[in-house]
């Protein structure tokens, strides 16, 4: 016999559907891998951006992604992040096909900051920080939504910038409001592409040192810069990218080398050690003027 549901019966059961709690994300173990891409390919149109990379990223880790322009660092993290389709390979988000998550699913596991920080509409600093909470809308952890703003918007020095139109901010200050957001959204893995790019000497060192708390704490931290000192001062592992390839993977030290570097940069570099603090230091090579 068909089952008859009745008017109340069919909103009842809508209701049920659209407040059920969804699975929350267990905290992976330090060392475990969060993000992986297998002989990944990307066209755009017919031009190959990435061709066979293959890479990954574990709990409680930094990695930077460096190499000269064009070489494919963003195209490498729209693609882990699932915001560029492969053409070949595959790219896994905790141990599953990035297609096997909803994009909430995702959004409680990965977060990205992009390298533009646009918002259309005159949101304020703290309402855009506040986004990053979205996915753990209807969750338990929505409980702790005002404790992580307000934290994110401490740890990247723009708390007093919250009642602040997001457009009306220069361009550093969106881009330290934009990594509030991404901090307030509390996930394992962290995506983050060229996230000093805007800001001034001080700001750079924090942010460098927020990602180096986050890993610590154990979240997967993937991140794109240019500068070369920078990688090798705050990453565990650094991949140099070259016309779409990975040409080096490994410790700074044993991967920021003066003859590597001289090829893919096309430019002759230094790479010493700081006379004082032991430091790696790599700079372009500059005659005396």
């Amino acid at each position: 016999m068909t089952e008859v549901h009745t008017a109340p019966q069919r909103r009842n059961s809508w209701r049920s559907l659209f407040a059920r709690t969804p699975d929350l994300p267990s905290r992976p173990e330090p060392g475990t891998v969060t993000l992986r891409a297998t002989d990944l390919t990307v066209r755009r149109g017919t031009r190959t951006v990435l061709e066979a990379v293959d890479f990954q990223v574990r709990a409680g880790e930094i990695v930077a992604l460096v190499g000269p322009n064009g070489a494919g660092k963003s195209s490498l993290l729209a693609a882990l992040a699932g915001e560029l389709e492969p053409s070949a390979g595959t790219v896994k988000l905790e141990g599953h096909a990035l297609s096997h998550w909803t994009p909430a699913d995702m959004a409680r596991r990965r977060a990205v900051l992009p390298q533009s920080h646009a918002v259309g509409f005159p949101f304020t600093a703290r309402e855009v920080v506040a986004m990053g909470r979205a996915p753990w809308l209807h969750t338990p952890a929505a409980d702790h939504d005002d404790a992580l703003v307000a934290e994110a918007l401490a740890a990247t020095d723009v708390t007093h910038l919250a009642s602040r139109v997001f457009p009306s901010l220069s361009g550093g200050e969106r881009a330290r409001v934009a990594l509030a957001r991404v901090l307030a959204q509390d996930t394992a893995t962290l995506l983050l592409d060229e996230p000093t790019a805007a800001l001034d000497l001080g700001h750079q060192e924090a942010v460098l040192r927020l990602a180096a708390t986050r890993a610590a704490e154990g979240a997967a931290v993937i991140v794109v810069v240019h500068d070369l000192g920078v990688a090798a001062a705050y990453a565990d592992r650094v991949t140099v990218l070259d016309a779409g390839r990975v040409a080096a993977d490994g410790p700074p030290r044993e991967i920021l080398t003066r003859e590597l570097l001289t090829t893919v940069y096309r430019h002759p570099v230094d790479v010493f050690d700081h006379p004082a603090t032991g430091a790696q230091l790599v700079l372009p090579e500059r005659g005396r003027r």
